[in-house]
């Protein structure tokens, strides 16, 4: 294995554990409000409505990770097919860091404005990587 793939195993990795970190946190705001009886089971059942607004917070968080990293995750298995160059993984990078910072704002005062800006930041991070993969394909497919 490559250095570059290293790293951007170790970026996939991280993504990875944003999520189960979050839902960590949504089940230790979670299950103590039901054990509690603070809320209901028949009432949250079907619906997040009845949960405070921190839980929701942390929900939307969690829920964001399968949004924008799912292409995310499709391009990191891209690169590694291809081999993954230098470029893809900064991008890669780039990307993890924009979704934590994006996390902590959203599970926490959910600031839309900063919010906004990491997510658009990540979102530019992605969009590179994925025209990275696609000129490498442009050039394999030409025999460069």
């Amino acid at each position: 294995m490559t250095a570059a793939a290293a790293w951007l195993i170790a970026a996939v990795l991280l993504q990875g554990a944003i999520a189960l970190v979050l839902l960590w946190i949504l089940g230790a705001i979670r299950v103590p409000m039901v054990q509690s009886g603070k809320m209901a089971v028949r009432d949250i059942a079907l619906s997040r409505d009845p949960w405070p607004e921190h839980e929701k917070r942390v929900a939307n968080a969690f829920d964001n990770q399968f949004q924008l990293p799912l292409l995310f995750y499709v391009a990191c298995g891209i690169a590694l097919y291809f081999g993954p160059d230098w470029i893809a993984v900064v991008l890669a990078w780039l990307f993890v860091l924009t979704r934590i910072a994006h996390a902590v704002i959203f599970a926490t005062r959910n600031r839309v404005g900063p919010r906004f800006l990491t997510y658009t930041a990540g979102y530019a991070a992605l969009c590179l990587l994925w025209l990275d993969l696609a000129i490498r394909l442009i050039l394999i497919a030409g025999g460069h």
